[in-house]
Parts: C-alpha cells; sequence; structure tokens
C-alpha cells in the first residue's frame, strides 16, 4: 500500500474503483484515534461509494493508523492536517474532490474548503454539530487519559471511553494525546462562513459530542442539516440513512 510524503510527514493512503470522466473522486478524512479501515473500511463507505461509481481515496492522519506518529502538539491542529489532505490530491494530480469527513475529519474538512475552495466541490460534515462552533468538552479529560500509564488510572467516563477507542483501534497514545489539543480548539465562526462549496452537516439525534445538525449548518450559506435518528457518535458513521443521504447530495440533490 502507498505512502506520500507531506512536508516531511509519511502518510499512508487508498484509493479504490477508477475515476470516471462524469464524477469526481471522493476523498475520505477519518474521526480522532480512528483510521482508515475503522472508519470506511469495515462500515463499507468504501464499498458503496465505488458501486455508485466513485473513485475513492482515503488517508491516515497524521499520528493515526499506518501513517507516521508525531509526539509534539505543534504538529498537529486542523490548518496542518488540512495541508496534508491537499498534498494528497496534489500527489494523486486531483485537482478538485467531494470531501467526506467524519468528527475530526469533518473539522479539517472545514478548513480545506475554506482554505482551498478550488479544490473542494461537495463537502459532507458527519459527526459534527453546534458543539464544535464553542469547542470539544473533556478535551484535557482525554489526553490526559491518554496519557496515562494505565487504564485503572483514568477515572472521568470521556477518558475510559476514548482510551478504549484508542486501544481498539491500535493507536499509538502518546501520538493521539500530542493530537488531541490543537484539533480540538475551536474553529471561529468565520471559517464557516467562509465556504463556498455546497454542505451536508449531519450528526446523530443521540450524539451528545457533537450537538444539533442544524446548529452549525445554520453558520454556513446553503447548508443541509440532516438528523441520523437514534445513533450516537461512534454509530452514526455507518448508518445507512446517512449514506443514502450522503450519496443523494453527492449527485446534487
Amino acid at each position: 500500500m502507498p505512502d506520500f510524503n507531506s512536508g516531511g510527514v509519511s502518510l499512508f493512503y487508498i484509493t479504490a474503483g477508477e475515476p470516471a470522466p462524469d464524477r469526481l473522486p471522493v476523498l475520505l478524512m477519518h474521526g480522532f484515534a480512528s483510521n482508515i479501515e475503522m472508519n470506511w473500511i469495515s462500515t463499507r463507505w468504501v464499498d458503496d461509494l465505488v458501486a455508485a461509481g466513485y473513485y475513492v481515496i482515503a488517508f491516515d492522519h497524521r499520528g493515526h493508523g499506518k501513517s507516521q506518529k508525531l509526539y509534539r502538539p505543534e504538529d498537529y491542529g486542523s490548518d496542518v492536517m488540512a495541508e496534508d489532505a491537499r498534498r494528497l490530491l496534489d500527489h494523486l494530480a486531483i485537482q478538485r474532490a467531494h470531501v467526506i469527513g467524519y468528527s475530526m475529519g469533518a473539522r479539517i474538512a472545514v478548513v480545506l474548503a475554506a482554505r482551498h475552495p478550488d479544490r473542494v466541490a461537495r463537502v459532507v460534515l458527519g459527526g459534527i454539530g453546534a458543539n464544535f462552533v464553542h469547542g470539544m468538552r473533556g478535551t484535557e479529560e482525554i489526553a490526559n487519559a491518554l496519557a496515562a500509564s494505565d487504564s485503572e488510572a483514568v477515572t472521568s467516563d470521556v477518558g475510559r471511553s476514548f482510551r478504549a477507542f484508542a486501544l481498539q483501534t491500535r493507536s499509538d497514545l502518546k501520538a493521539l494525546a500530542a493530537c488531541i489539543r490543537p484539533v480540538r480548539e475551536p474553529l471561529p465562526v468565520t471559517m464557516f462562513a467562509a465556504i463556498e462549496a455546497p454542505v451536508l452537516v449531519a450528526a446523530g439525534t443521540a450524539d451528545d459530542l457533537a450537538g444539533p445538525a442544524l446548529g452549525l449548518a445554520a453558520l454556513i450559506k446553503g447548508a443541509i442539516a440532516f438528523d441520523i435518528e437514534g445513533r450516537e457518535h461512534m454509530k452514526a458513521v455507518g448508518d445507512r440513512t446517512f449514506k443514502t443521504k450522503v450519496l443523494e447530495f453527492l449527485r446534487g440533490g
């Protein structure tokens, strides 16, 4: 499987399907402590997009999956990681693509779309809502939980949840602890207002982490809000109604 060099950092990526003259490629960006396999392959997103005729690109963010691990907070942040996405498009000679991001990946997609409007056709922001404008609660607890010497030392519920997920994905806990602080800072409202591409915002109705989709969509000109009924943060990503809505949105519906 291929890697590419993004400003001196080695990042792992995959492609699936074949480029089509009548459809733009789709770039997938996963969430915090996840990876390509967990977010996009096991949920059959890659299979479903390819079956719909799309050429699909996905990559493991720095500090995640099979990509290079870094241990300084300054090596992360949505601005830095958005440039990783832009460099991957450059590496593959793709001028323009649809972008689907989930949770942290959606935050990065916001920055990519705002900073490089010529590279982004349509944007799906999954697993984020009104709460992401104000910054995620419990960031310090999560960082401390990831940096803890063992799971028994973690006392907060949110910290235990994220540490358990990171262990499930066989992540480098030290790298994730460095990553979470800068990528969970609140995004300025002006960043959302700067997006020119059509946007779909989707979040589970039981997702207390993201908050309501409508609260975020209201900040983006022309954005569509979609409620993933009954789903919490970890379950919403693979929901069939979410996929159906995304495919409809990518077709211009």
